[in-house]
């Protein structure tokens, strides 16, 4: 089994994806206040009426403690130096899977940009070339649009639907699957980019453990 280091920092200019930090709440506050309406939609929700929301320094110790274990790689997403969302592959499964699954957000004023295709496929090169995983795979609302048209940029494998699939915004909610495996992109997820968008994508992307 190949390890997973952490931290793990990637760059792909104007983006970096890096490790949440503690020094980020007041501008990650900033950020979700500021586009509360536009992500709220589709947030993560809890079917456990009781359970307290987690506060954003349990959020990060939590989110390290996982990325240590091998179990999650969560990023913040900059653009231009500035926090504008976060990346996160989760569930990352070893053994005969060797898979896990990426979820994404960015704040309103940095969508329409190309930069969620760029930062997912970063993601998936790196779980493909530094964790060595096999699969990885996007379950997306059918409603969400914006999120469908970043799969479809980056060419990902319809699986179908996921009925009931994720407790989102207070209700259980249908989620399509989609999903690429390394052997779908043997020059990897970035290459394929900008191959199908010629001038979007610049510069290689590159991994700092």
């Amino acid at each position: 089994m190949r390890a997973a280091p952490w931290p793990v920092t990637l760059h792909e200019p104007p983006l970096t994806l890096r490790p949440l930090r503690y020094r980020d709440a007041r501008a990650w506050d900033e950020v979700r206040r500021r586009n509360r309406d536009w992500l709220t939609p589709w947030d993560a929700t809890s079917p456990d009426p009781a359970l307290s929301p987690v506060s954003f320094r349990g959020m990060v110790r939590r989110y390290n403690a996982q990325a240590r274990m091998g179990e999650s790689l969560p990023w913040a997403l900059l653009v231009r130096g500035d926090l504008a969302g976060q990346v996160n592959v989760a569930g990352i499964v070893r053994g005969s899977a060797q898979m896990a699954h990426i979820g994404y957000w960015i704040a309103r004023e940095h969508a329409g940009h190309g930069y969620v295709p760029i930062a997912v496929a970063m993601a998936v090169d790196h779980c493909f070339t530094g964790l060595g995983l096999h699969r990885v795979e996007i379950n997306i609302r059918p409603e969400n649009i914006a999120s469908l048209r970043v799969v479809e940029k980056l060419g990902m494998r319809s699986e179908g639907v996921r009925e009931r699939y994720l407790h989102i915004d207070g209700d259980w909610r249908d989620h399509l699957s989609f999903a690429v495996t390394v052997d779908e992109v043997p020059d990897g997820m970035l290459a394929r980019l900008r191959r199908d968008t010629p001038g979007q994508v610049r510069e290689s992307s590159r991994s700092d453990p």
